[in-house]
């Protein structure tokens, strides 16, 4: 708790002041700004002391856990503990941690007679993903006789999560949330004839020999055949690389985001997707090891743990350790799955090293791999027009790259492994496509 004195204190002593000045010339002024002294200084005491026991600024109190979304207006709500009988307004402004912004520094908030309580919505923007406390609440009134402006500086007990803005990707979120049959952009017809077990029924002419339960067949004295269905619940796995280069920045929407920022919102945007197909899900991060991992499992509350999950991640400076992945899921992972991969392979011994142990997944598991393009990779006479004659060493560099991805694709081919490079505004969207298509041709 600390005071000032007002403005209505300063004009006072201004004017004993003045009286002060003029006893000089006019000596019977003395005793009348004596006690003009007198009375100031003994009202300012009495107002303060009082106001200090009786008169002090409210406590404010915000919820323990205030969830937003990163590049998105949002609002903590804070209460004030008032229980006066007479109304009540004070100066209220509060202190954010680094990376969040507000329209407002400070404003006039109005306590109603004989409320115990009110409510007001700070706005705010956070620029950054994660966990943050450090909320500081800064309150002033005005004593009883407004001499003196009470202030008190209190830290909050509030913690501020900040999680990936789903917004930026609202084309495959419509898409998403279309009721049309499947959670698609359509109803698609599913192609085949299942491979999950359904029952045993009596033989019917044109089944196949392949269809026929043999030992059923032998127990029973009658042809026997297999019924199957399409497989409803399968696994579906998110596997971002959080290394070294996934840190470098793009421009989303004008705003400057991480590689990982937009795994992360096409990570969250697929699991939804999952979860709205009834598919059980689950995610692992890494970079030169296993930094978050959480099995497959279904339902809004699963999919609220794999998003508290993720959003604490950050770009680390570590190169991948693609063995210590591999063993960690082929010794999680029992049953096949399907692995969604968001990583960056521009570089030739990352690339290599993920196919020398990659082979070892696709044995088991259905693997995708996808990356996101940079701006400048991209095949050489595509796009607009060179400009300058520096431009033409960039057009030559993007092209090595968007070759090597290409032969990086045909590697992985053979081993059952699908390679993509993906454009940053599609990037969700074409996980969702991807997603869909192999339920749709039951490939897992």
């Amino acid at each position: 708790m600390s005071f000032l004195p007002s403005n209505r204190l300063l004009l006072l002593v201004a004017a004993v002041t003045v009286l002060a000045i003029g006893a000089g010339p006019w000596p019977g002024l003395a005793p009348v700004w004596l006690a003009a002294l007198l009375a100031v200084v003994l009202a300012g005491v009495l107002d303060l002391t009082h106001s200090l026991r009786h008169h002090q600024p409210p406590a404010v109190s915000a919820p323990p856990v205030v969830r937003m979304a990163k590049d998105r207006p949002a609002h903590i709500p804070l209460t004030f503990e008032h229980g006066r009988p007479s109304a009540r307004r004070l100066r209220f402004g509060l202190g954010l941690p680094a990376g969040f912004a507000s329209l407002q520094d400070d404003l006039q908030v109005d306590l109603p007679a004989g409320a115990p309580r009110a409510r007001i919505d700070w706005p705010c923007t956070s620029q950054h993903r994660g966990r943050f406390a450090g909320l500081v609440a800064c309150t002033e009134t005005n004593s009883q006789l407004g001499l003196w402006q009470l202030r008190r500086r209190t830290a909050m007990t509030c913690e501020l999560r900040v999680y990936p803005n789903l917004f930026t990707s609202r084309r495959a979120l419509a898409a998403l949330f279309l009721n049309r049959g499947q959670a698609g952009t359509k109803l698609q017809r599913t192609i085949g004839r299942g491979r999950e077990f359904e029952k045993l029924r009596e033989y019917q002419p044109g089944d196949g020999f392949d269809e026929i339960h043999w030992k059923a067949t032998a127990k029973r004295g009658r042809p026997i055949t297999k019924v199957f269905q399409t497989e409803r619940t399968q696994e579906i796995h998110v596997i971002i690389d959080t290394s070294r280069l996934s840190g470098r920045q793009l421009q989303h929407e004008g705003v400057t985001q991480t590689v990982l920022d937009r795994y992360l919102v096409a990570a969250l945007v697929l699991l939804l997707a999952a979860q709205r197909q009834g598919d059980r899900f689950g995610l692992l991060a890494y970079d030169d090891r296993v930094r978050s991992f959480l099995r497959a499992g279904n339902g809004a509350t699963h999919y609220g743990a794999c998003r508290e999950a993720l959003h604490t991640l950050q770009p680390s400076e570590a190169t991948p350790d693609m063995a210590e992945i591999v063993r960690h899921l082929r010794t999680r992972l029992r049953r096949r799955a399907l692995l969604f991969f968001l990583t960056d392979l521009s570089d030739p011994v990352l690339a290599e090293d993920f196919t020398r142990h990659a082979r070892l997944l696709s044995r088991q598991h259905l693997v995708l791999v996808n990356q996101l393009r940079a701006p400048e990779v991209g095949p050489l006479f595509a796009g607009a027009e060179v400009q300058r004659p520096a431009e033409i060493a960039d057009r030559i560099a993007g092209h090595a790259r968007w070759a090597e991805s290409r032969a990086l694709a045909q590697t992985l081919r053979p081993l059952g492994i699908a390679a993509h490079l993906l454009e940053d505004e599609t990037l969700a969207a074409d996980l969702v496509t991807q997603y869909l298509q192999v339920k749709r041709r039951q490939a897992l």
